[in-house]
Formats: C-alpha cells, structure tokens, sequence
C-alpha cells in the first residue's frame, strides 16, 4: 500500500467523522447493542447499515459523490472507467463516473438469466484501467468478485473506493491476498466516536459494539433479563 501525506491523513480523518455523523443522523446506520439485528447471513449484529438511503438526501448525497471523486484522483488518479458493484453502488459509482467524465459500467452479482446473460452491464474494453465504487464493505467477498469479473474480461483494477467499512480483520486479509487497495470514507471507529459524542450511544455500549466487530459470525448478544 502506498504511503499517502500527513495532509491527506488528517483531511481522510475528518471526512470520515463527518460523514460517519452524516450517517447515524438519517439512519443509514442504526445501532442497537442492546437488542441487536439478525442479518441475513444469521449473524447477530449490534450494527444495521443501509447506505442508499443517502441518496434520498441531495446534500449528503453530494458530499459524497464530492469525496469519492477525491480519493479517486488522489489515489488513483482518473481511470478510463468507474465499475459500479450491484446493486447497492450503482447509483454512487454512476455519480462518480458523471463527475469525473468517464464512460461506467456495473458489475452485477450473477450474470443476467436471460438475453446476452450479462455480468458486467456497459461496454468494458480489455486494457481498460478501472476503479471499482462500493457503498459498503463487510467481508470484502461480493465486492472481490467484482474485481474478479473486470480482471477476467482483460481489465485492470486500480483499487477500490467505498462509503464506509466495518473494518473486519478478515475484510482486510482478502483484500490483500486480491491485491487490491480499498480507500473507505468513513469506517467503525470514525463511526464510533461521533455514535458517542453525539450520545447515539452511551459509554457502556462501547465493548460491546468493539467485541462484536472481533467475531461477528460467532458473537452472541448478552440479553438483559428484566
């Protein structure tokens, strides 16, 4: 991974409490240590994030599309196409692509059941250099197969930028075995800290919400009997 400037670490730091704030305000993440979620893997989660409800938001839609392009010419300068990973990033990987003037493609999960049976939508050239968009990182595996999908249709993947990681240990792991950097946004710590200084949560949920993240598939919530 390269090394990047002690200005765009501070400017990465403040973005990142930003948009984390940004998110808990409209409920993009919702927090519930106490009673926590069931996702559809059947993990029990404290954590629930649906980032498209950002797009419902023009401001904060805006600042993202904003930051994204940022960190996408900072890091890996302008690519000869943005790749949107389905469904959830889309419409943000469109944005960025809109912005920065550059054709765009989508990856989708399975290839499409009928027609040309499609599993990237758009006109992806071999040779082209790509920078993939994400809205949500959690494993990393839906998101590395789309870098799988462009890699094998000749192309070249730059790295990946996302809206907000969990930060698990694995995520990291698989994307360093892909070879791939991934620049996030705003990530659970950032999310933590203004969860707290905005009194989203309390001191006391903080372990809970820290010890959840270090074996998600395996966390089992402590339920209060009253």
């Amino acid at each position: 991974m390269r090394k990047i400037s002690t200005v765009i670490y501070i400017v990465m730091k403040q973005v990142a409490r930003i948009l984390a704030e940004k998110l808990l305000k409209i409920s993009a993440i919702n927090l519930h240590p106490a009673n926590p979620f069931v996702w559809a893997s059947g993990w029990n989660s404290p954590i629930y994030t649906d980032n498209r409800k950002t797009l419902s938001y023009p401001d904060i839609r805006s600042f993202i599309k904003i930051e994204l392009c940022r960190v996408v010419l900072e890091h890996f300068g302008r690519p000869d196409v943005v790749a949107g990973v389905a469904t959830g990033a889309i419409a943000q990987g469109a944005l960025v692509a809109d912005t920065l003037g550059v054709p765009y493609v989508y990856v989708r999960s399975t290839p499409k059941d009928h027609g040309l049976e499609n599993l990237i939508e758009g006109n992806l050239k071999p040779g082209m250099k790509v920078v993939v968009v994400e809205d949500l990182i959690s494993t990393g595996g839906s998101s590395l197969k789309a870098v799988e999908a462009i890699r094998n249709a000749g192309c070249e993947v730059l790295g990946m930028v996302a809206m907000f990681t969990y930060g698990f240990p694995i995520a990291e792991e698989n994307f360093h075995k892909a070879g791939v950097e991934l620049i996030t946004l705003s990530n659970y710590n950032a999310m933590l800290e203004a969860a707290l200084e905005t009194n989203y949560i309390q001191e006391a949920d903080i372990d809970t919400l820290k010890e959840w993240r270090k074996d998600p598939a395996n966390w089992t919530p402590i339920r209060t009997v009253e």
